[in-house]
């Protein structure tokens, strides 16, 4: 797998760092690369909160460095980790740099495909 094959828009399922392992959220990431062939990462969670990273890759994990302004207006940052299953499903976990250090957050990745067919 290429850090080229990764490209495109990811349908999200997580839960966020703490006790609660239950699906918390869900939302889109977009991946794309920059001209370095670096990730740039964008994610919309829940329909309201924006957040965005550059990560890369190698051997099959892709990991992106985030950052978000909370309701708070604070920025806050963390990392988050994927083991890519195939170009089509992601497996990860994250974690905050204010989160609870006892946990981490999940996240569950499946590229979203048109079925759209052109004429």
């Amino acid at each position: 797998m290429t850090i080229q094959d990764l490209t495109g828009s990811y349908s999200i399922t997580g839960s966020n760092q703490d006790e609660n392992p239950e699906t918390t959220y869900k939302g889109i990431l977009n991946l794309s690369l920059d001209e370095n062939n670096r990730i740039i990462a964008q994610w919309i969670i829940n329909n309201t909160q924006q957040q965005k990273g550059h990560g890369f890759f190698k051997d099959n994990i892709l990991v992106i460095n985030f950052s978000y302004k909370g309701d708070d207006t604070k920025t806050y940052k963390g990392v988050a980790v994927y083991r890519c299953i195939t170009k089509d499903v992601l497996e990860g976990f994250w974690s905050e740099k204010h989160g609870d250090p006892l946990y981490l957050g999940a996240e569950h990745c499946l590229r979203i495909t048109s079925t759209e067919r052109l004429n």
